[in-house]
């Protein structure tokens, strides 16, 4: 690809939100080039859950979760403080449904019902389940050669590349040492990953954020939507009517792509070291934040929104999607960040300071989770806390990267990812962590774990801490020696601040007015959440919503243009 192309639409970036507009625009007749910096695609989204947080969703409502539409609402204004909604959130209640049924009927993306999905809170307008849907397992095959072009799963949430989903698969997992049931279900889930990976040179069974970029792509692909990959926007183009199109830097040179409209999709600044300098306190000079998103999240989309004279919204409550994360070192030397979402709610794990004591409900959202540790981390400190398991609870689940039996915890041992000791007093030694404190943590700790409830921090009282938990416990003794302890570190899924929009999504200037041609969806566009997490799937929810709502508007003007 050279020299001058011409398109109605150019979407920069391949995650959900940019995807979804490509298929949506495509399927309306509109012809669509998608530019991806990367040499794969996906971006955060292949990396992800899959979950997208969509009430009064389509599939709910068909297994009998018909809700009034003013409980989510009332749910969300809660969560947020009070305030009112805009207008981007209303026309997020309003238009996610649709947008899933859309999918579901007109393309290759087909979702499971999360009807055992609780919010994270048990707030005012809560649900227990039915506001949440996920991709459906996807075949590889059906990509074909794209198969290859697609970001594999994150590596090291991954079990050799093989993609884990949550609820029963995950469950077998965790249980094959347990039942027999268990045993056969993973062990044919590897020997046919061994398989797949050793003909084809990766996994074929695709699930989470991995399948939905994969039923994206396949459906991108059947409207005859264009990829380029490689192809970072060095520039938009601009006249006096607006944006009408972008400069892009491919293998063959600069690329000239002249569009009707532009959409920024580039997920994000997680890794934009000045501008996290700017937006995160504890990481001053742009440093001591890790997130989980891919590298190439660099914030590309939104300095170029800031030059076509969009506006970047700093006043969200908390400019990123906290999660708590820990620095692996792999065998080649690279260092990469775990993201530890799933073992701290389960029994024999709690999490401690360095002076060893407490500050959180470990059972709570990974966001709710460093939200507490930089609260609990007093000014000019570096945020740091230790999550601490017994041999009992590594065996079964793992921490963080160190996998469960059969694996050995050695070679964690042997790099420093992993502390252990047979004592309490050793362990807080091999941490630099206050003994006292820890040794009285625990012993209240698992005071707590023996009546089955926890008057310091409520852990277990929700849905959500239910849910996450094994058999709905979360209360489990540190008992069995020896102890282990994984250093956790403040970092995130993505960013929430970005491009101040409207309800169309439109990028707006300094005077609140449409930049014309200029679209931002996903983590380009300042979050429609205000910088709260009320539930999991708040990312990927509005970022699929105002992407379909980007497609469908551009496709009704080039028909109208042409009609």
């Amino acid at each position: 690809m050279r020299g001058q192309i011409t398109v109605d639409m150019l979407v920069i970036g391949s995650g959900a939100a940019g995807l979804s507009a490509a298929v949506t625009a495509a399927q309306g007749g509109a012809t669509v080039l998608v530019a991806e910096k990367a040499s794969t695609l996906g971006g955060t989204s292949a990396w992800s859950g899959g979950w997208l947080w969509i009430p009064r969703n389509p599939l709910a409502k068909e297994e009998g979760f018909d809700e009034p539409p003013e409980a989510p609402l009332a749910y969300l204004q809660h969560e947020m403080g009070g305030q009112p909604a805009d207008a981007r959130l209303r026309a997020f209640l309003r238009h996610g449904p649709e947008m899933v049924e859309f999918f579901r009927r007109h393309t290759a993306v087909q979702f499971l019902s999360g009807t055992r999905m609780p919010d994270f809170h048990s707030s005012p307008g809560c649900a227990a389940g039915g506001r949440s849907v996920t991709a459906k397992p996807f075949d590889g095959r059906l990509l074909g050669d794209w198969l290859h072009r697609l970001r594999p799963p994150l590596e090291v949430i991954s079990l050799a590349g093989m993609g884990i989903a949550g609820g029963s698969d995950m469950a077998h997992f965790f249980n094959a040492t347990r039942s027999p049931r268990s045993a056969l279900y993973a062990s044919r889930r590897l020997l046919r990953h061994g398989w797949q990976h050793l003909r084809a040179g990766r996994g074929q069974h695709l699930v989470n954020g991995n399948a939905l970029v994969a039923r994206l792509l396949r459906s991108a692909l059947d409207e005859g939507v264009q990829f380029q990959l490689n192809a970072p926007a060095q520039r938009l183009l601009r006249d006096e009517r607006g944006v009408r199109g972008a400069v892009l830097r491919s293998d063959d040179g600069e690329v000239q792509v002249s569009a009707r409209a532009v959409v920024l999709a580039c997920g994000g600044f997680p890794h934009d070291r000045a501008r996290l300098a700017q937006q995160v306190p504890h990481a001053p000079g742009g440093y001591g934040h890790f997130s989980a998103a891919p590298p190439v999240n660099q914030g590309d989309g939104i300095r170029l929104g800031e030059a076509a004279g969009g506006q970047f919204d700093d006043t969200l409550k908390n400019p990123m999607a906290w999660a708590p994360v820990s620095r692996v070192t792999l065998a080649s030397g690279q260092q990469l960040v775990f993201p530890h979402l799933v073992e701290r709610a389960k029994p024999g794990f709690m999490a401690v300071l360095p002076d060893g004591r407490r500050f959180v409900n470990e059972a709570d959202s990974y966001h709710d989770f460093i939200a507490a540790l930089l609260a609990a981390t007093p000014a000019g400190e570096t945020p740091v806390a230790w999550l601490l398991a017994d041999s009992r609870a590594l065996r079964r689940y793992g921490l963080g990267h160190a996998r469960p039996f059969p694996f050995s915890p050695q070679a964690w041992l042997r790099t420093g990812y992993l502390q252990s000791a047979d004592t309490l007093e050793g362990l807080a030694e091999r941490c630099g962590i206050d003994a006292a404190g820890l040794r009285d943590s625990v012993s209240r700790f698992n005071g707590f774990a023996d009546r089955g409830e926890d008057p310091d921090f409520q852990r277990g009282a929700s849905a959500y801490n239910r849910a996450q938990g094994d058999g709905g416990v979360t209360l489990g003794r540190l008992s069995e020696a020896p102890f282990y302890a994984v250093r956790i570190l403040p970092g995130s899924l993505g960013s929430f601040s970005g491009l101040v929009t409207d309800d169309a999504a439109r990028v707006l200037d300094a005077g609140q007015r449409p930049v014309n041609g200029l679209y931002a969806v996903g983590n380009d566009m300042a979050s429609v959440m205000r910088g709260y997490y009320p539930s999991g799937g708040i990312t990927l929810g509005p970022a699929m919503t105002f992407g379909y709502l980007v497609g469908k508007a551009v496709a009704a003007g080039c028909r109208g243009r042409t009609a």
